[in-house]
Protein backbone atom coordinates (compact mmCIF):
# COMPACT_ATOMS: atom_id res chain seq x y z
CA UNK A 1 0.00 0.00 0.00
CA UNK A 2 2.81 2.58 -0.09
CA UNK A 3 6.09 2.87 1.85
CA UNK A 4 6.22 6.12 2.51
CA UNK A 5 5.27 7.57 6.52
CA UNK A 6 1.99 8.24 7.76
CA UNK A 7 2.61 12.36 7.15
CA UNK A 8 3.39 12.13 3.28
CA UNK A 9 2.02 9.32 2.30
CA UNK A 10 -1.43 10.63 0.40
CA UNK A 11 -2.93 7.25 0.84
CA UNK A 12 -2.27 7.50 4.66
CA UNK A 13 -3.34 10.97 4.76
CA UNK A 14 -6.56 10.08 3.24
CA UNK A 15 -7.61 7.57 5.20
CA UNK A 16 -6.61 8.88 8.29
CA UNK A 17 -8.66 12.30 7.60
CA UNK A 18 -11.86 10.39 6.75
CA UNK A 19 -11.46 8.04 10.24
CA UNK A 20 -10.69 11.46 11.80
CA UNK A 21 -14.41 13.23 10.30
CA UNK A 22 -16.03 9.97 11.99
CA UNK A 23 -18.53 7.14 11.32
CA UNK A 24 -20.29 8.66 8.10
CA UNK A 25 -16.90 9.80 6.56
CA UNK A 26 -15.46 6.11 7.11
CA UNK A 27 -18.90 5.46 5.44
CA UNK A 28 -18.39 7.63 2.65
CA UNK A 29 -14.72 6.28 1.82
CA UNK A 30 -15.71 2.49 1.99
CA UNK A 31 -18.27 3.75 -0.48
CA UNK A 32 -16.22 5.26 -2.87
CA UNK A 33 -13.67 3.10 -2.54
CA UNK A 34 -16.26 0.56 -4.92
CA UNK A 35 -16.56 3.68 -7.06
CA UNK A 36 -13.51 3.98 -9.50
CA UNK A 37 -15.76 5.85 -11.90
CA UNK A 38 -16.32 8.90 -9.98
CA UNK A 39 -13.19 9.40 -7.91
CA UNK A 40 -10.73 7.28 -10.62
CA UNK A 41 -8.86 3.91 -9.75
CA UNK A 42 -5.84 5.11 -7.96
CA UNK A 43 -8.03 6.64 -5.14
CA UNK A 44 -10.26 3.58 -4.73
CA UNK A 45 -7.38 1.57 -4.30
CA UNK A 46 -6.06 4.00 -1.75
CA UNK A 47 -9.18 3.58 0.45
CA UNK A 48 -9.08 0.37 0.17
CA UNK A 49 -6.88 0.66 3.17
CA UNK A 50 -9.59 2.48 5.01
CA UNK A 51 -10.33 0.55 8.20
CA UNK A 52 -14.27 0.24 9.64
CA UNK A 53 -12.58 0.32 13.18
CA UNK A 54 -13.14 3.24 16.01
CA UNK A 55 -11.85 2.87 19.69
CA UNK A 56 -15.07 1.45 21.69
CA UNK A 57 -17.28 3.53 24.14
CA UNK A 58 -17.30 2.20 27.62
CA UNK A 59 -19.26 -1.24 29.45
CA UNK A 60 -21.61 1.53 31.45
CA UNK A 61 -22.78 2.98 28.49
CA UNK A 62 -23.55 -0.03 26.79
CA UNK A 63 -25.54 -1.53 29.60
CA UNK A 64 -27.65 2.08 29.78
CA UNK A 65 -28.34 0.98 26.09
CA UNK A 66 -29.37 -2.02 26.44
CA UNK A 67 -31.28 -1.34 29.59
CA UNK A 68 -33.33 1.42 27.56
CA UNK A 69 -33.70 -1.39 24.43
CA UNK A 70 -34.63 -4.49 26.07
CA UNK A 71 -34.91 -4.15 29.97
CA UNK A 72 -32.11 -3.85 33.20
CA UNK A 73 -28.90 -5.89 31.85
CA UNK A 74 -29.41 -8.59 34.85
CA UNK A 75 -32.90 -9.91 33.68
CA UNK A 76 -31.21 -10.78 30.73
CA UNK A 77 -27.72 -11.28 30.94
CA UNK A 78 -25.76 -13.31 33.83
CA UNK A 79 -22.49 -12.39 32.13
CA UNK A 80 -21.27 -9.22 29.53
CA UNK A 81 -17.98 -8.37 28.50
CA UNK A 82 -16.11 -5.73 27.35
CA UNK A 83 -16.46 -4.79 23.93
CA UNK A 84 -14.61 -7.72 21.88
CA UNK A 85 -14.62 -5.66 18.41
CA UNK A 86 -15.33 -1.91 17.74
CA UNK A 87 -16.60 -0.40 14.29
CA UNK A 88 -17.72 3.14 13.73
CA UNK A 89 -21.41 2.09 13.90
CA UNK A 90 -21.60 -0.39 17.09
CA UNK A 91 -19.81 -2.60 18.99
CA UNK A 92 -19.61 -6.15 20.38
CA UNK A 93 -19.71 -8.02 23.50
CA UNK A 94 -19.86 -11.41 24.54
CA UNK A 95 -22.87 -12.43 27.06
CA UNK A 96 -24.64 -15.34 28.62
CA UNK A 97 -28.07 -15.31 28.90
CA UNK A 98 -29.75 -16.55 31.85
CA UNK A 99 -30.71 -19.86 30.31
CA UNK A 100 -26.76 -20.16 29.48
CA UNK A 101 -26.52 -19.75 26.39
CA UNK A 102 -23.60 -17.94 25.01
CA UNK A 103 -24.07 -15.05 22.80
CA UNK A 104 -23.06 -11.73 20.42
CA UNK A 105 -24.37 -9.07 21.62
CA UNK A 106 -24.36 -6.03 19.10
CA UNK A 107 -25.11 -2.90 20.67
CA UNK A 108 -25.29 0.79 18.35
CA UNK A 109 -22.78 3.51 19.45
CA UNK A 110 -24.17 6.10 20.73
CA UNK A 111 -25.45 9.22 18.63
CA UNK A 112 -24.29 7.51 15.71
CA UNK A 113 -28.08 8.75 14.17
CA UNK A 114 -27.41 12.11 14.53
CA UNK A 115 -24.49 12.69 13.64
CA UNK A 116 -25.22 10.75 10.25
CA UNK A 117 -28.23 12.83 9.50
CA UNK A 118 -26.27 15.59 9.95
CA UNK A 119 -23.02 14.47 7.76
CA UNK A 120 -25.49 13.51 4.82
CA UNK A 121 -26.47 17.20 4.27
CA UNK A 122 -23.32 17.30 3.35
CA UNK A 123 -22.83 14.68 1.27
CA UNK A 124 -25.86 15.46 -0.36
CA UNK A 125 -24.78 19.33 -1.04
CA UNK A 126 -21.39 18.50 -2.80
CA UNK A 127 -23.54 15.66 -4.92
CA UNK A 128 -25.65 18.59 -6.02
CA UNK A 129 -22.73 20.79 -7.13
CA UNK A 130 -21.04 18.07 -8.86
CA UNK A 131 -24.42 17.18 -10.96
CA UNK A 132 -25.26 20.68 -11.67
CA UNK A 133 -21.83 21.92 -13.25
CA UNK A 134 -20.24 18.47 -14.70
CA UNK A 135 -21.70 16.64 -17.66
CA UNK A 136 -19.51 13.59 -16.63
CA UNK A 137 -21.04 14.24 -12.62
CA UNK A 138 -24.80 13.68 -14.31
CA UNK A 139 -23.81 10.54 -16.39
CA UNK A 140 -22.41 9.01 -12.56
CA UNK A 141 -25.73 10.15 -10.76
CA UNK A 142 -24.60 11.25 -7.92
CA UNK A 143 -27.35 12.13 -5.70
CA UNK A 144 -28.49 8.89 -6.54
CA UNK A 145 -25.33 7.16 -5.34
CA UNK A 146 -25.71 9.40 -2.46
CA UNK A 147 -29.24 8.52 -1.32
CA UNK A 148 -28.22 4.58 -1.73
CA UNK A 149 -26.12 5.53 0.91
CA UNK A 150 -28.56 6.90 2.68
CA UNK A 151 -30.87 4.24 2.65
CA UNK A 152 -28.12 1.74 3.23
CA UNK A 153 -27.09 4.03 6.32
CA UNK A 154 -31.12 4.11 7.40
CA UNK A 155 -30.92 -0.13 7.38
CA UNK A 156 -27.92 -0.75 9.41
CA UNK A 157 -28.62 2.16 12.19
CA UNK A 158 -31.55 -0.15 12.96
CA UNK A 159 -30.68 -3.44 14.46
CA UNK A 160 -34.02 -4.62 13.98
CA UNK A 161 -33.56 -4.56 10.32
CA UNK A 162 -30.26 -6.35 10.84
CA UNK A 163 -31.81 -9.32 12.61
CA UNK A 164 -34.86 -9.32 10.12
CA UNK A 165 -31.99 -9.63 7.27
CA UNK A 166 -30.27 -12.56 9.43
CA UNK A 167 -33.36 -14.54 9.62
CA UNK A 168 -34.17 -14.11 5.93
CA UNK A 169 -30.78 -15.12 4.52
CA UNK A 170 -30.59 -18.11 7.37
CA UNK A 171 -33.95 -19.52 5.47
CA UNK A 172 -33.06 -18.74 2.32
CA UNK A 173 -29.78 -20.89 2.47
CA UNK A 174 -30.55 -23.42 4.93
CA UNK A 175 -30.18 -26.55 2.35
CA UNK A 176 -27.30 -24.82 1.05
CA UNK A 177 -23.68 -27.03 1.10
CA UNK A 178 -20.81 -25.62 3.69
CA UNK A 179 -22.87 -22.16 4.78
CA UNK A 180 -24.79 -21.28 8.15
CA UNK A 181 -25.98 -17.53 9.41
CA UNK A 182 -26.29 -17.50 13.42
CA UNK A 183 -29.34 -17.97 14.99
CA UNK A 184 -31.22 -14.13 16.17
CA UNK A 185 -32.42 -13.84 19.56
CA UNK A 186 -35.69 -11.88 19.35
CA UNK A 187 -36.20 -11.40 22.69
CA UNK A 188 -33.25 -9.69 23.45
CA UNK A 189 -32.81 -7.70 20.24
CA UNK A 190 -34.27 -4.38 19.49
CA UNK A 191 -33.67 -0.97 17.86
CA UNK A 192 -30.29 -0.62 19.46
CA UNK A 193 -29.14 -3.71 20.65
CA UNK A 194 -29.09 -7.17 18.42
CA UNK A 195 -28.53 -10.39 20.03
CA UNK A 196 -27.35 -13.42 17.95
CA UNK A 197 -25.99 -17.31 18.75
CA UNK A 198 -22.14 -16.19 19.36
CA UNK A 199 -19.66 -18.07 17.10
CA UNK A 200 -16.56 -20.46 18.03
CA UNK A 201 -15.16 -20.36 15.31
CA UNK A 202 -11.50 -19.52 13.58
CA UNK A 203 -11.75 -16.14 11.02
CA UNK A 204 -11.12 -17.10 7.22
CA UNK A 205 -8.01 -14.32 7.30
CA UNK A 206 -6.24 -16.51 9.80
CA UNK A 207 -5.40 -19.06 7.10
CA UNK A 208 -2.51 -20.72 9.45
CA UNK A 209 -4.94 -21.80 11.79
CA UNK A 210 -7.00 -23.21 9.25
CA UNK A 211 -4.47 -25.33 8.11
CA UNK A 212 -2.90 -26.33 11.43
CA UNK A 213 -6.88 -27.62 11.68
CA UNK A 214 -6.78 -29.41 8.33
CA UNK A 215 -9.46 -27.64 6.56
CA UNK A 216 -9.64 -27.65 2.71
CA UNK A 217 -9.02 -24.06 1.86
CA UNK A 218 -9.38 -24.68 -2.00
CA UNK A 219 -13.04 -25.70 -0.31
CA UNK A 220 -13.55 -23.15 1.39
CA UNK A 221 -13.67 -20.31 -0.59
CA UNK A 222 -14.99 -21.99 -3.80
CA UNK A 223 -17.64 -22.11 -0.95
CA UNK A 224 -17.18 -18.24 -0.16
CA UNK A 225 -17.46 -17.53 -3.89
CA UNK A 226 -20.65 -19.92 -4.39
CA UNK A 227 -22.65 -18.88 -1.07
CA UNK A 228 -22.71 -15.08 -2.52
CA UNK A 229 -24.13 -15.98 -6.24
CA UNK A 230 -26.94 -18.26 -4.89
CA UNK A 231 -27.41 -15.34 -2.12
CA UNK A 232 -27.73 -12.79 -5.76
CA UNK A 233 -29.18 -14.85 -8.18
CA UNK A 234 -31.40 -17.29 -6.92
CA UNK A 235 -32.34 -15.38 -4.37
CA UNK A 236 -32.24 -11.67 -4.89
CA UNK A 237 -31.18 -10.65 -1.28
CA UNK A 238 -27.26 -11.12 -0.25
CA UNK A 239 -25.05 -10.51 2.42
CA UNK A 240 -23.40 -6.89 1.38
CA UNK A 241 -20.17 -7.19 3.50
CA UNK A 242 -18.50 -10.23 3.09
CA UNK A 243 -15.07 -9.14 4.16
CA UNK A 244 -12.54 -11.81 5.70
CA UNK A 245 -13.66 -10.31 9.53
CA UNK A 246 -17.22 -11.04 8.82
CA UNK A 247 -16.84 -14.64 7.76
CA UNK A 248 -15.40 -17.48 10.28
CA UNK A 249 -15.26 -21.35 9.89
CA UNK A 250 -16.88 -23.62 12.45
CA UNK A 251 -15.09 -26.90 14.61
CA UNK A 252 -17.28 -28.46 11.21
CA UNK A 253 -15.63 -25.92 8.81
CA UNK A 254 -18.92 -24.61 7.84
CA UNK A 255 -18.49 -21.25 6.52
CA UNK A 256 -20.39 -18.71 9.03
CA UNK A 257 -21.33 -15.48 8.22
CA UNK A 258 -21.73 -12.47 10.86
CA UNK A 259 -22.50 -8.81 10.99
CA UNK A 260 -25.36 -8.39 7.81
CA UNK A 261 -25.72 -4.54 8.93
CA UNK A 262 -25.31 -4.28 4.94
CA UNK A 263 -27.59 -6.08 2.23
CA UNK A 264 -28.06 -5.68 -1.01
CA UNK A 265 -31.30 -7.01 -3.35
CA UNK A 266 -32.29 -7.43 -6.74
CA UNK A 267 -34.89 -8.36 -8.75
CA UNK A 268 -35.92 -11.51 -10.41
CA UNK A 269 -34.82 -9.38 -13.33
CA UNK A 270 -31.98 -8.49 -12.40
CA UNK A 271 -30.83 -10.97 -11.13
CA UNK A 272 -31.72 -13.24 -14.65
CA UNK A 273 -29.53 -10.20 -16.09
CA UNK A 274 -26.47 -10.71 -13.49
CA UNK A 275 -26.57 -14.43 -14.09
CA UNK A 276 -26.71 -14.00 -18.07
CA UNK A 277 -24.14 -11.13 -18.00
CA UNK A 278 -21.60 -13.39 -16.03
CA UNK A 279 -22.76 -16.66 -17.95
CA UNK A 280 -21.95 -14.47 -21.61
CA UNK A 281 -17.96 -13.96 -19.71
CA UNK A 282 -17.49 -17.55 -18.71
CA UNK A 283 -18.44 -18.93 -22.52
CA UNK A 284 -16.74 -15.54 -23.93
CA UNK A 285 -20.49 -14.69 -25.71
CA UNK A 286 -19.56 -10.96 -25.96
CA UNK A 287 -22.73 -10.44 -28.51
CA UNK A 288 -24.98 -12.07 -25.77
CA UNK A 289 -23.61 -10.03 -22.72
CA UNK A 290 -24.42 -6.67 -25.04
CA UNK A 291 -27.85 -8.00 -26.06
CA UNK A 292 -28.72 -8.32 -22.19
CA UNK A 293 -27.13 -5.08 -21.19
CA UNK A 294 -29.81 -3.78 -23.88
CA UNK A 295 -32.42 -5.58 -22.88
CA UNK A 296 -31.77 -4.08 -18.99
CA UNK A 297 -31.82 -0.66 -20.78
CA UNK A 298 -28.38 -0.19 -19.33
CA UNK A 299 -27.13 1.00 -22.58
CA UNK A 300 -28.79 3.85 -24.38
CA UNK A 301 -30.88 2.88 -27.43
CA UNK A 302 -28.94 4.68 -30.00
CA UNK A 303 -25.75 2.93 -29.24
CA UNK A 304 -24.73 0.22 -31.33
CA UNK A 305 -24.96 -3.67 -30.03
CA UNK A 306 -22.17 -5.38 -32.24
CA UNK A 307 -19.69 -2.27 -31.01
CA UNK A 308 -20.75 -2.53 -27.24
CA UNK A 309 -19.95 -5.98 -28.11
CA UNK A 310 -16.68 -5.53 -29.50
CA UNK A 311 -15.82 -3.35 -26.58
CA UNK A 312 -16.74 -6.31 -24.31
CA UNK A 313 -14.53 -8.23 -25.84
CA UNK A 314 -11.88 -6.18 -25.19
CA UNK A 315 -12.22 -6.78 -21.67
CA UNK A 316 -13.05 -10.09 -21.42
CA UNK A 317 -10.46 -11.76 -23.85
CA UNK A 318 -7.44 -10.10 -21.93
CA UNK A 319 -8.55 -11.40 -18.52
CA UNK A 320 -9.50 -14.83 -19.89
CA UNK A 321 -6.05 -15.40 -21.00
CA UNK A 322 -4.73 -15.15 -17.33
CA UNK A 323 -3.51 -17.93 -15.49
CA UNK A 324 -5.76 -18.51 -12.60
CA UNK A 325 -4.02 -16.13 -9.97
CA UNK A 326 -4.19 -13.20 -12.44
CA UNK A 327 -8.37 -13.35 -13.16
CA UNK A 328 -9.79 -10.61 -11.13
CA UNK A 329 -12.96 -9.61 -10.64
CA UNK A 330 -11.79 -6.22 -9.65
CA UNK A 331 -9.58 -5.79 -12.50
CA UNK A 332 -12.92 -6.88 -14.95
CA UNK A 333 -14.87 -4.24 -13.63
CA UNK A 334 -12.58 -1.25 -13.37
CA UNK A 335 -12.47 -2.10 -17.08
CA UNK A 336 -16.18 -1.83 -17.34
CA UNK A 337 -16.28 1.35 -16.05
CA UNK A 338 -14.30 2.57 -18.68
CA UNK A 339 -16.64 1.26 -21.04
CA UNK A 340 -19.86 2.69 -19.35
CA UNK A 341 -18.20 6.14 -19.85
CA UNK A 342 -17.13 5.25 -23.78
CA UNK A 343 -21.25 4.18 -24.40
CA UNK A 344 -22.78 7.29 -22.30
CA UNK A 345 -23.98 4.36 -20.01
CA UNK A 346 -25.53 5.93 -16.82
CA UNK A 347 -24.52 4.61 -13.39
CA UNK A 348 -27.21 1.67 -12.08
CA UNK A 349 -27.26 2.98 -8.59
CA UNK A 350 -29.17 -0.54 -7.54
CA UNK A 351 -25.82 -2.72 -8.87
CA UNK A 352 -23.37 -0.29 -7.27
CA UNK A 353 -23.77 -2.59 -3.99
CA UNK A 354 -23.41 -5.83 -6.06
CA UNK A 355 -20.29 -4.41 -7.84
CA UNK A 356 -18.88 -3.63 -4.50
CA UNK A 357 -19.80 -7.38 -2.75
CA UNK A 358 -18.09 -9.15 -6.03
CA UNK A 359 -14.89 -7.40 -5.63
CA UNK A 360 -14.98 -7.80 -1.64
CA UNK A 361 -16.22 -11.77 -1.96
CA UNK A 362 -13.39 -12.47 -4.73
CA UNK A 363 -10.88 -11.10 -2.21
CA UNK A 364 -11.97 -12.75 0.81
CA UNK A 365 -12.09 -16.25 -1.55
CA UNK A 366 -8.08 -15.25 -2.52
CA UNK A 367 -7.09 -15.20 0.85
CA UNK A 368 -8.08 -18.78 1.42
CA UNK A 369 -6.77 -19.95 -2.25
CA UNK A 370 -4.58 -16.88 -4.06
CA UNK A 371 -5.06 -19.54 -7.15
CA UNK A 372 -8.90 -19.05 -7.52
CA UNK A 373 -10.04 -18.90 -10.63
CA UNK A 374 -13.42 -16.50 -10.42
CA UNK A 375 -14.62 -18.24 -13.18
CA UNK A 376 -14.43 -21.70 -12.87
CA UNK A 377 -15.61 -21.57 -9.48
CA UNK A 378 -18.94 -19.28 -11.02
CA UNK A 379 -19.78 -21.74 -13.52
CA UNK A 380 -21.63 -24.27 -11.68
CA UNK A 381 -23.94 -21.81 -9.92
CA UNK A 382 -24.44 -19.58 -12.97
CA UNK A 383 -24.99 -22.21 -15.14
CA UNK A 384 -27.17 -23.87 -13.10
CA UNK A 385 -29.50 -21.15 -11.80
CA UNK A 386 -29.85 -20.34 -16.15
CA UNK A 387 -30.57 -23.51 -16.81
CA UNK A 388 -33.32 -23.66 -14.22
CA UNK A 389 -35.08 -20.55 -15.19
CA UNK A 390 -34.66 -21.35 -19.10
CA UNK A 391 -35.14 -24.45 -19.46
CA UNK A 392 -38.28 -26.34 -19.24
CA UNK A 393 -39.44 -26.67 -15.83
CA UNK A 394 -38.76 -22.49 -15.37
CA UNK A 395 -41.11 -22.19 -18.49
CA UNK A 396 -43.84 -24.33 -16.87
CA UNK A 397 -43.30 -22.39 -13.42
CA UNK A 398 -43.84 -18.98 -15.24
CA UNK A 399 -47.16 -20.10 -16.55
CA UNK A 400 -48.36 -21.18 -13.82
CA UNK A 401 -47.48 -18.45 -12.00
CA UNK A 402 -49.46 -16.30 -14.77
CA UNK A 403 -52.43 -18.51 -14.58
CA UNK A 404 -52.24 -18.60 -10.37
CA UNK A 405 -52.39 -14.44 -10.84
CA UNK A 406 -55.30 -14.98 -13.22
CA UNK A 407 -57.24 -17.30 -10.67
CA UNK A 408 -56.44 -14.89 -8.11
CA UNK A 409 -58.46 -11.65 -9.72
CA UNK A 410 -61.50 -14.07 -10.82
CA UNK A 411 -63.42 -13.53 -7.56
CA UNK A 412 -62.99 -9.42 -8.05
CA UNK A 413 -64.32 -9.85 -11.67
CA UNK A 414 -67.68 -12.21 -10.53
CA UNK A 415 -68.38 -9.66 -8.15
CA UNK A 416 -68.26 -6.94 -10.30
CA UNK A 417 -70.16 -8.60 -12.87
CA UNK A 418 -72.89 -9.08 -10.09
CA UNK A 419 -72.94 -5.97 -9.01
CA UNK A 420 -72.90 -4.41 -12.69
CA UNK A 421 -75.87 -6.85 -12.84
CA UNK A 422 -77.57 -5.69 -10.04
CA UNK A 423 -77.60 -2.03 -10.72
CA UNK A 424 -78.77 -2.55 -14.56
CA UNK A 425 -81.71 -4.59 -13.10
CA UNK A 426 -82.50 -1.89 -10.44
CA UNK A 427 -81.98 0.76 -13.89
CA UNK A 428 -84.99 -1.01 -15.91
CA UNK A 429 -86.85 -1.72 -13.48
CA UNK A 430 -87.18 2.41 -12.95
CA UNK A 431 -87.23 2.97 -16.61
CA UNK A 432 -84.15 4.55 -16.08
CA UNK A 433 -82.35 2.52 -18.80
CA UNK A 434 -82.68 2.71 -22.64
CA UNK A 435 -80.71 0.64 -24.71
CA UNK A 436 -80.70 1.99 -28.86
CA UNK A 437 -78.91 0.46 -31.01
CA UNK A 438 -76.09 3.39 -30.76
CA UNK A 439 -75.69 2.85 -26.97
CA UNK A 440 -75.35 -0.83 -27.35
CA UNK A 441 -72.47 -0.44 -30.18
CA UNK A 442 -70.71 1.73 -27.49
CA UNK A 443 -71.33 -0.56 -24.35
CA UNK A 444 -70.31 -3.48 -26.07
CA UNK A 445 -67.14 -1.66 -27.63
CA UNK A 446 -66.36 -0.75 -24.17
CA UNK A 447 -66.53 -3.80 -22.82
CA UNK A 448 -64.49 -4.84 -25.95
CA UNK A 449 -61.76 -2.82 -24.93
CA UNK A 450 -62.42 -3.69 -20.74
CA UNK A 451 -61.87 -7.72 -21.22
CA UNK A 452 -59.11 -7.67 -23.76
CA UNK A 453 -56.53 -8.06 -21.20
CA UNK A 454 -58.56 -10.68 -19.42
CA UNK A 455 -58.84 -12.53 -22.49
CA UNK A 456 -54.77 -12.49 -23.27
CA UNK A 457 -54.65 -13.71 -19.66
CA UNK A 458 -56.78 -16.46 -20.54
CA UNK A 459 -54.97 -16.89 -23.45
CA UNK A 460 -51.52 -17.17 -21.49
CA UNK A 461 -53.34 -19.35 -18.83
CA UNK A 462 -54.32 -21.86 -21.32
CA UNK A 463 -51.30 -21.87 -23.08
CA UNK A 464 -49.15 -22.65 -19.48
CA UNK A 465 -51.79 -25.25 -19.05
CA UNK A 466 -50.97 -27.12 -22.37
CA UNK A 467 -47.44 -26.94 -21.85
CA UNK A 468 -47.85 -28.72 -18.27
CA UNK A 469 -49.79 -31.13 -19.71
CA UNK A 470 -47.29 -32.07 -22.03
CA UNK A 471 -44.60 -31.69 -19.59
CA UNK A 472 -46.84 -34.85 -17.67
CA UNK A 473 -47.24 -36.52 -20.37
CA UNK A 474 -43.68 -36.60 -21.38
CA UNK A 475 -42.62 -38.13 -17.49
Amino acid sequence: FGTGSPATDPQSRLTAALSALGPSYIKLGQFLATRPDIIGPQRAFELKALQDRLPPFGVDEARAIIAANIGPVDTQFTELSAPVAAASIAQVHQGRTTDGRLVAVKVLRPGVEKRFAADLQSFYFAARLLKRFSAEGRRLRPVAAVAMLEDSMKLELDLRMEASAMSEIAENTRDDPGFRVPAVDWGRSARQVLTTGWIDGTPIADVAALQAQGFDLKQLADTVIQSFLRQAIRDGFFHADMHPGNLFVDREGTLVAVDFGITGRLSAREGMFLAEILYGFITRDYMRISQVHFEAGYVPPDQDPASFAQALRAVGEPIMGLSANDISMARLLTQLFEVTAQFNMQTQPQLLLLQKTMVVVEGAARTLNPDLNMWVTAEPVVRGWIERKLGPVGRIETGVNGLGRMAMSLPALFEDAARASTTLSDMAKSGGLRLDRETTEALALAEARRNRPLRYAAVIGAAALVAIAIALFRL
